[in-house]
């Protein structure tokens, strides 16, 4: 698990990376404003959670396993791909519907940071 969400992390936040500067580079010059804006909501969101990734991975090396700890990787997962990739299908398609999917990922995002909460609270020493 540890290996499994660490690498997930790095490689993803690689991805935001190349995704950003896509979004700086060349889809500034064909999105407007607005859409530009919401592409780079999803950037930040994805960075940000990438990040994550990575602290349930050394937190999972620190603590040992858990169930807790593998619900939150997984939902940080689910959630860049639901909520970041929905804003980055919405701001480049322009179809609306796709930001019906948004909140799923946020919901995602907000329970794994639960979990993870929750398994560090559990702990009976500090880290």
């Amino acid at each position: 698990m540890q290996r499994t969400f660490m690498t997930w992390g790095a490689l993803l936040a690689m991805l935001a990376v190349a995704v950003g500067a896509f979004g700086a580079h060349i889809l500034k010059a064909s999105l407007d404003e607005r859409a530009l804006a919401v592409y780079e909501t999803g950037v930040q969101y994805h960075m940000i959670h990438a990040l994550g990734l990575l602290i349930v991975g050394l937190a999972a090396g620190q603590w040992g396993e858990s169930g807790r700890l593998r619900w939150s990787g997984g939902l940080l997962l689910a959630g860049i791909v639901l909520f970041s990739g929905s804003l980055y299908a919405l701001s480049i398609s322009g179809i609306k519907v796709l930001g019906a999917i948004t909140p799923l990922g946020g919901v995602c995002f907000i329970a794994g940071w639960l979990l993870f909460a929750l398994e560090g609270w559990s702990r009976k020493k500090a880290v």
